[in-house]
C-alpha cells in the first residue's frame, strides 16, 4: 500500500486492553495500522514512544486479536467506536472500581445516572474532572469533563454535561516510514437531560447526547475514493433510581439504593463518506449501593455495578457472501436486544461479556473520605483486572476527590492503565436539603 500509512484507533487503545484493537468496517484507517490483523507495522508517535513500548504494543495485541479463521467464542472482544465512552471520568467512581449507578447523587450523577438528581443535597452543584490517560506510554493524552445540574423543584432536576477527549499528537507515516504529516485526534461529547421523582423512593431520567469524533479527518484512503472525515453521531440515556432509608432497634440506620442506566442508545457512526459505519459503546449499567451510618460521625458505602455492552459480539458469519460479516450489518435496536444471546460462544460467551465493579467508600464527619475498589472483565473480552484507591475532602461548599490505579503486571503484560491518576474538584452553588 501506498501514501496514508493507517493511524489506528486510539481512543480503542486509549481505553483498554483488548481494545488496543482495530475498529472494523468504515474505520479500515484504523484496522490497516495492523497490515491485516495480527502483525503490527511501524508508527510514529512522535519520537516519544520507545522501539520497546512498540513491540510490546504488538505482542498485546497479538494475544489478544481474534481473526476470521480463529473465531472460537474464547477471545472475542467487543470494539465499538467513541470508546470514551466509557472511561469513568470522576475520581469517586474512579477509586472505587468504576461503580457509580446507585451512589448517593452527586454532580457527577450526570455521567451515570442521571435519575439521581431529583435525590440530590445540593439544590444546584458543578464538577470539574480531569484524567491523564495512559500516562505509562505518553504525556498529552486526557480526558477532561465538566458537568452539573440544578433543582427545578422538590421533584424535578435538569443536568449536562460536556466530554473532551485529546488524543495528542500523532505522525502519521507510510509503510516506507515516510512522514505523511503529523495530525491531531481530538473527540468530545455534550448532553443534557431532564429528571423527575416518582414518588419519595423512585425517579427517572432521560438524556439527549451529541457526539463528534475527529481521528484522522483529510486523509484518503489508497486505491478508493473514501477521504475520512470526523464522525458524528446523536445517542440518548434512559435511567432510573431507587432508594430507601433504613433503621434499625439499635438506633443506628442506613440507606439502600439500585440503579440502572442504557446509555448511548444512538446512531452508527462513519469516517468517510460510504454507508460503513460503526456501532457505538451502548451499554446497560445495574447497580445497588448501601450505606451504613455507624454512629453521627462514621458512615461507610457498599458499592456493585454490572455493566454489558448492548452491541453485537463480532462473529465471521457472512450469510448473503458480501464479505461483511452479518454482525456489522446489524441495525442499532437488533444488536441491542440480540446482544444478549449472539455470543458465538453461546451462554458462557455471554456471560463472559459482563463486567463487574466493587467500591467500599468511608466518611468521617462528611469531611474527609477513603475509598478503594477492584474492576473485573473477563481474560476474553479485554483482560481488565484492576484495584483502585481514593481520598476525598470536603469542606464548606468546596470537595476535592482523587483516585490511583494501582499497577498490575509486568513486561508485555502490564496493565496500560498502571497509574492512571483523576482528579476532581466540585463545587456546591446552592441551598442544601434538610
Amino acid at each position: 500500500m501506498k501514501g496514508f500509512f493507517a493511524f489506528f484507533n486510539f481512543s480503542s487503545l486509549i481505553f483498554s486492553f483488548e481494545n488496543i484493537l482495530p475498529l472494523n468496517g468504515s474505520n479500515r484507517v484504523f484496522r490497516r495500522f495492523y497490515g491485516g490483523g495480527q502483525k503490527a507495522s511501524m508508527f510514529h508517535w512522535g519520537s516519544r514512544l520507545a522501539w520497546s513500548t512498540i513491540f510490546s504494543l504488538a505482542a498485546f495485541m497479538a494475544s489478544a486479536q481474534i481473526s476470521s479463521d480463529s473465531l472460537d467464542g474464547r477471545v472475542n472482544a467487543i470494539n465499538t467506536a467513541v470508546p470514551f465512552l466509557r472511561i469513568s471520568p470522576d475520581a469517586r467512581s474512579g477509586a472505587m472500581g468504576d461503580a457509580g449507578v446507585a451512589l448517593s447523587p452527586d454532580a457527577n450523577a450526570v455521567f451515570w445516572n442521571l435519575s439521581k438528581l431529583p435525590f440530590a443535597k445540593e439544590d444546584a452543584a458543578l464538577s470539574l474532572n480531569y484524567t491523564p490517560w495512559l500516562k505509562e506510554l505518553v504525556n498529552d493524552v486526557f480526558l477532561a469533563t465538566v458537568s452539573g445540574y440544578k433543582k427545578l423543584d422538590e421533584y424535578q432536576a435538569i443536568g449536562a454535561s460536556l466530554r473532551y477527549f485529546d488524543i495528542g499528537n500523532v505522525q502519521l507515516t507510510d509503510y516506507a516510514g515516510v512522514s505523511q504529516g503529523n495530525f491531531h485526534p481530538r473527540e468530545f461529547a455534550i448532553d443534557g437531560g431532564y429528571a423527575r421523582k416518582l414518588s419519595e423512593n423512585w425517579s427517572v431520567g432521560l438524556a439527549l447526547r451529541y457526539i463528534y469524533s475527529n481521528l484522522a479527518s483529510g486523509t484518503s484512503l489508497d486505491g478508493s475514493n473514501a477521504t475520512y472525515r470526523p464522525g458524528q453521531s446523536v445517542a440518548g440515556d434512559i435511567s432510573a433510581y431507587y432508594t430507601q432509608e433504613v433503621d434499625y432497634d439499635n438506633d443506628q440506620h442506613g440507606g439502600l439504593s439500585a440503579g440502572l442506566a442504557i446509555t448511548n442508545v444512538g446512531t452508527k457512526i462513519s469516517y468517510t463518506n460510504n454507508n460503513d459505519k460503526d456501532f457505538i459503546p451502548t451499554n446497560m449499567d445495574i447497580g445497588a449501593a448501601y450505606t451504613h451510618h455507624i454512629d453521627d460521625y462514621n458512615k461507610i458505602t457498599f458499592a456493585f455495578d454490572v455493566n454489558k455492552l448492548l452491541v453485537p459480539t463480532p462473529d465471521t458469519t457472512d450469510r448473503n457472501g458480501n464479505g461483511l460479516p452479518d454482525y456489522r450489518e446489524k441495525t442499532v435496536v437488533q444488536g441491542i436486544f440480540q446482544s444478549f444471546g449472539d455470543a458465538p460462544g453461546g451462554f458462557k460467551e455471554e456471560l463472559h461479556e459482563l463486567m463487574y465493579s466493587f467500591g467500599l467508600e468511608y466518611w468521617y464527619n462528611d469531611v474527609f473520605a477513603v475509598r478503594a475498589g477492584y474492576f473485573n472483565e473477563h481474560k476474553s473480552k479485554g483482560n481488565r483486572k484492576y484495584l483502585t484507591l481514593g481520598l476525598g475532602l470536603k469542606y464548606n461548599t468546596l470537595g476535592f476527590n482523587f483516585s490511583y490505579l494501582v499497577p498490575s503486571g509486568a513486561g508485555i503484560q502490564r496493565n496500560p492503565l498502571s497509574n492512571t491518576l483523576r482528579f476532581s474538584l466540585l463545587l456546591d452553588l446552592g441551598k442544601q436539603d434538610d
